[in-house]
C-alpha cells in the first residue's frame, strides 16, 4: 500500500479504546482583587470550556484519521458525567461500550485560568479499581463490541477502570478473534499487559514499571531492556517514545531506532496519545514495523507545533507522510 492508500484505508476502521475516559474544565476570568475571607485571589469568570480528556483524547485522534472511535469505560452518574457523556456525542463519538455507574465518580479536572496564569487546578476523581460487577459489565460490553473491531486501544490513565482481571480477560477474547491489542501503559497496571500485541511506554514508564536502569543512549543497552520488556509480558511488540530521541520499536522481528523529527516544539501535551493512535490504525492494517514507527513518530512531532492538546490533522500527516516514502 502507498500512503495514500494507507490513510484511504484508516476509514474503513473501527477502533475499540478501552480505559479511562475524563473531562478537562477550563475556566477563564480575571483578578482584581484579593479575597476578605482568605489571602487568595477572587476570580471573575468570563468564560468555561469543557474537552475531553484521558482516553477522550485518543478517541479524538483517532476519529481525526478517519476511523469510527468507540469508548469503552465506567463513568459515574453524576453531573460530570452527563457533561462527559454530552461532550462524546456532540463530536460524533461511538458511545455503546460506556458504562454508567452510581458507585462512581466521573473524573473531572477543572484549571482556573486567570490572564495566562493557571491559577488553581481541582481534581474530582476516584482512582480505586472498579468493583467486580462494574469488571464484568464492561468485559461482558468489550466481548459484545470486539468482533466488530479491527484493534483494541487499551488507554490507561490509573483511574481504576483497567484492572488487571479485566486487562487479562478482554485480550484473551481478542488474541482468539485475531483482533490486535496495542497498550498505553501506566505504573500500576504495567505488568499486567501481558500477550497483547504492541506495547508503547515511553521512557520514563519503561524505567519505572521494570524497575531498571540503562543507558538510552547506548543502542545495545535499549535493545537489551525491550527484549527483557517483551519476554517479561510475553507481548508480540513494543514501542517505545523517546521525546526528543524519538522512537524505537521492536516488533515482527523486525528492530528500528527513528530520530525525532526537528520541530519548532510548542507544547507536548497530547503527543503520546497521538502516537498511539496512529500506531493502532497501523497496527490493523497490517503495515510494516518501520511504517508503523514512522508514520507515529511523525504524528508525535507534529501535534507538538500546536498549542494545547488537539487531535493530529490527517491531511496534513498524509502530505507529510509522503515524503517518509
Amino acid at each position: 500500500m502507498n500512503i495514500d492508500q494507507v490513510f484511504d484505508a484508516f476509514n474503513s476502521l473501527r477502533v475499540l479504546v478501552i480505559g479511562d475516559v475524563m473531562l478537562d474544565s477550563y475556566v477563564w476570568g480575571k483578578v482584581e482583587r484579593i479575597s476578605p475571607e482568605a489571602p487568595v485571589p477572587v476570580v471573575t469568570v468570563q468564560k468555561r470550556e469543557y474537552r475531553l480528556g484521558g482516553a477522550g483524547n485518543v478517541l479524538l485522534n483517532v476519529q481525526s484519521l478517519g476511523a469510527e472511535a468507540i469508548i469503552c469505560s465506567v463513568i459515574g452518574t453524576d453531573s460530570s458525567g452527563d457533561l462527559l457523556e454530552e461532550s462524546l456525542t456532540k463530536k460524533g463519538l461511538n458511545c455503546e461500550g460506556l458504562i454508567r455507574s452510581e458507585h462512581r465518580i466521573t473524573t473531572i479536572k477543572e484549571r482556573i485560568i486567570a490572564g495566562t496564569q493557571q491559577v488553581v487546578r481541582i481534581d474530582t476523581e476516584t482512582d480505586k479499581p472498579i468493583s467486580i460487577s462494574e469488571t464484568q459489565k464492561l468485559v461482558d460490553k468489550a466481548k459484545e463490541l470486539i468482533p466488530s473491531c479491527q484493534v483494541i486501544i487499551f488507554e490507561d490513565y490509573d483511574k481504576g477502570v483497567l484492572t488487571p482481571e479485566c486487562i487479562a480477560e478482554i485480550t484473551s477474547f481478542a488474541n482468539e478473534h485475531k483482533v490486535p491489542t496495542v497498550v498505553d501503559p501506566k505504573k500500576r497496571n504495567f505488568l499486567a499487559y501481558n500477550h497483547t500485541t504492541l506495547f508503547k511506554p515511553n521512557l520514563k514508564e519503561l524505567r519505572e514499571g521494570l524497575k531498571i536502569e540503562f543507558n538510552v543512549d547506548n543502542r545495545e543497552e535499549l535493545q537489551a531492556t525491550v527484549q527483557h520488556l517483551k519476554d517479561t509480558l510475553q507481548v508480540k511488540g513494543a514501542l517505545i517514545t523517546l521525546s526528543e530521541r524519538g522512537v524505537f520499536i521492536d516488533y515482527q522481528e523486525e528492530i528500528h531506532q527513528l530520530p525525532a523529527h526537528i520541530r519548532q516544539i510548542a507544547d507536548v501535551s497530547g503527543a503520546g496519545d497521538t502516537v498511539i493512535s496512529i500506531a493502532a490504525c497501523c497496527v490493523a492494517l497490517g503495515l510494516s514495523p518501520q511504517r508503523i514507527a514512522a508514520i507515529s513518530n511523525l504524528g508525535g512531532g507534529l501535534v507538538c507545533e500546536m498549542v494545547g492538546v488537539v487531535p493530529i490533522d490527517k491531511e496534513l500527516l498524509k502530505r507529510e507522510a509522503r515524503n517518509l516514502s
